[in-house]
């Protein structure tokens, strides 16, 4: 059966200026990685094969820090690069969802989850929220920042090592997981009869 689950695919596409949004994508990529095959796509470094595993993906992650209430330069060049794959229609149907980091308890995430979604679904693909009930809003509780659209974490302090803290990792990979299991269920239904 692990054999089976591994030959499906998630791609974790991200930009970290600093480091603290790779650490997001990692720890999503821990939870996932358990249950499916999971590969982290830097924006920064993009390449060929990169685009060839987006392409052969079932699910595509689409995490960012948050500049000035948006997606960061480099990560909207991305998107922007997306365009002929938009006109062929070569992400239709593909399952997504989406994370974004700041400095702010707030930071103006939602609105970057928000603009995630709407570039997943002008790729015709089916958005996978957080449907974790907060448990509090300590720095070790999960979902503490209340998210259902997406995966929201704060990065507190300049150091990625440090933050973003215990409870937020721990959310990312319980929101890997959780994007892992909603791929097999999802394949699961549509290959029956």
């Amino acid at each position: 059966m692990l054999t089976e689950q591994k030959n499906h695919q998630i791609a974790i596409v991200f930009h970290s200026n600093y480091g603290h949004t790779r650490r997001v994508a990692q720890a999503i990529q821990l939870g996932a990685n358990v249950i499916v095959e999971t590969a982290l796509i830097d924006v920064a470094t993009i390449g060929e094969s990169d685009w060839q595993y987006l392409d052969a993906a079932d699910m595509i992650v689409f995490g960012t820090a948050v500049y000035l209430g948006g997606v960061t330069a480099e990560f909207k060049a991305f998107m922007d690069s997306t365009s002929r794959r938009w006109v062929n229609r070569s992400w239709q149907g593909k399952l997504s969802a989406g994370f974004a980091n700041s400095g702010g308890l707030s930071g103006d995430k939602l609105a970057v989850l928000q603009h995630l979604c709407l570039f997943s679904m002008q790729h015709g693909m089916n958005w996978v929220g957080l449907p974790l009930v907060p448990t509090g809003s300590s720095e070790t509780d999960l979902n503490r920042l209340s998210s259902f659209l997406g995966l929201m974490t704060q990065s507190m302090d300049a150091s990625p090592q440090l933050t973003p803290c215990q409870g937020d990792i721990q959310t990312a990979v319980w929101f890997g997981e959780h994007l892992a299991k909603t791929v097999l269920k999802y394949h699961h239904v549509a290959t029956l009869p």
